[in-house]
This record gives C-alpha cells, structure tokens and sequence, in this order.
C-alpha cells in the first residue's frame, strides 16, 4: 500500500475511534427531549408608532391574508399615487354594473356583483356611480372647487382673497377629500346611483338605503359616512351612497393611520393647511366607527 493511502487509513481509523468514544446525549428528565420540552410562545409585538415605520417593510404590518392580495402597500398604494389600470389587483368594470366603465379591487367587485344579483331579485337596482379615484383624479375634483370652476353645496366659492386658505379647504371638505387622503385611492370604496342627499330621504332612494342598511354587511360591505355626531365627531357628512367593502378596506385603514401623516398631504393648491385641520385624523379616519 502506497504511504499516502496508509496515512489517511490512519487518520479515518482515528476519527471513527474519537467518534465512538464520545458519550451519547443524555435525554433524561434533568434534560428534557425536543418532544418534551414545553412551547414557548414569543411575545406579542406592540403595534409600531409611525416615526418608527420604514415604508420599504410595510408588508412585515400586514397579516399573511393581506399580503396575499396587497403585495405592494406602501405610501403610494396609501395616497392614491398609481394608476390602477396597471396593478393587476384591480379589475374593469362597465355598465349595467356601473354608470360607465371603472377600475375597483377584484375582491370588492365580486363582492359587489353577488350584493347587485341579490338585490336585483328583491326589486332593487344598484349602479355603481364611482370607485378607483387615484391621486390625480381626485387632484381634479379638488382644484375645480378650490379654484371656483365647479360648485360647492350648490354654489361657487368666492374669490381666494375673500374665503382663503383655511376655511376654503374645509368648505370643500365637507363633501370632497383632499388628494392623498380618499378612500376611494385604494379601489374599495363605491358611490352608487345618486351623490344627493335628498335623493336617499324618500321613495325609491330611501327603498334602496333601506335595502343596504339590512343586506350590504352580508357581502362585506359597509357605510363609511354616518351622520356626524357623537360617535363620529369630525369628517365629511353623511353619505348614503358610499360604501366600503371591509374585507380589505379595514386593515388599509389601521395601515394609513400607522404610515401617512399631515405632512406628507401636498401637491394641489390648499394642501399647506392639512397639518392645521388635522385632516388624516379627522376626515381620513373620521369614519363610521362601524366601519374600523
């Protein structure tokens, strides 16, 4: 036999001996088996303040079944800053469904297709009015009001100089949302059949409220604006015709109010006087409490 072969015989004959003499491990009762060993349960995480959240790790705040359906929520998914034409989590959808073709979440427009089939059966014709508004959409709303191109409450604001900063953004907020800070931005919230109040108060309007008030919840859906009172002090007024559905709608509420703040509300004409409203807590997340 050839030395270098005889020397690593040697050396393995060595290592199995070392082996072997070694004790075996000692699974008695002093020392508990892997089987044996109690669970140990983490505890839980606190919820994160804001100051503390990378935008960039969003996803570690979501539940798995969230992250399923939102693999990218971050502060532009949160204000709107995207086009849902592009995002394949939202979904086309036309007349009849609607009054004419719009983007919505996939989830919430099956969700809002079974309540429709539901309702058609009980006499009851829902169309949907608007849904996905993004961040530019909603931009258009809102300088035609604050720049007096398009009516609020029935009228045209008067001249900057005469209504300015303050009190001219809360006249429009009564009805319309600040960019950065719709519900609409993220493809779960609907308006159906008419924006006017009075429309809801009697005959078929009211018959339609009705209907909603005692069915919507079954598929998912809730009324985001109640009547401001006590249990929903601040935020927009009342709105019958807008509806969230929850499923998804509730856990991209908690997550905007953990990651957007006033300061982060600008780009349109009035957005220097959203850290005087307190608009991300007030009208934000001034909702039905129901609807948390």
């Amino acid at each position: 036999m050839r030395p270098a072969l005889i020397l690593i015989a040697l050396a393995a004959g060595f290592y199995f001996y070392d082996i072997q003499s070694q004790p075996s491990p000692d699974f008695t009762a002093s020392s508990p088996s892997p089987k044996s060993r109690p669970d140990t349960k983490p505890d839980p995480k606190p919820d994160p303040k804001p100051e503390d959240i990378n935008p960039d790790t969003i996803l570690e705040l979501m539940p798995d079944t969230l992250k399923k359906t939102n693999p990218t929520v971050d502060k532009n998914y949160l204000m709107g800053r995207f086009d849902p034409a592009q995002d394949k989590r939202f979904a086309k959808i036309s007349p009849p469904l609607s009054v004419s073709t719009m983007y919505i979440r996939k989830e919430a427009l099956e969700a809002y297709k079974e309540m429709h089939a539901a309702a058609k059966k009980d006499g009851i014709t829902f169309k949907m009015t608007s849904a996905t508004r993004n961040f530019d959409r909603q931009k258009g709303i809102w300088d035609a009001k604050w720049n007096s191109k398009k009516p609020v409450d029935g009228k045209m604001l008067p001249p900057l100089a005469q209504l300015p900063g303050k009190e001219r953004a809360l006249a429009i907020l009564r009805w319309n949302a600040m960019p950065g800070t719709s519900r609409h931005h993220w493809g779960t919230d609907i308006d159906m059949n008419s924006v006017d109040p009075s429309y809801w108060a009697q005959g078929k309007g009211k018959k339609e409220y009705d209907w909603l008030l005692a069915n919507a919840s079954k598929y998912g859906f809730c009324q985001t604006y109640s009547t401001i009172g006590a249990n929903r002090p601040t935020g927009y007024q009342e709105e019958k015709w807008h509806w969230s559905y929850m499923p998804v709608a509730s856990e991209l509420t908690r997550l905007y109010g953990q990651m957007i703040k006033d300061e982060d509300i600008s780009g349109f004409p009035g957005s220097e006087t959203a850290v005087e409203i307190g608009v991300v807590k007030k009208y934000a997340l001034g909702i039905n409490p129901a609807c948390k």
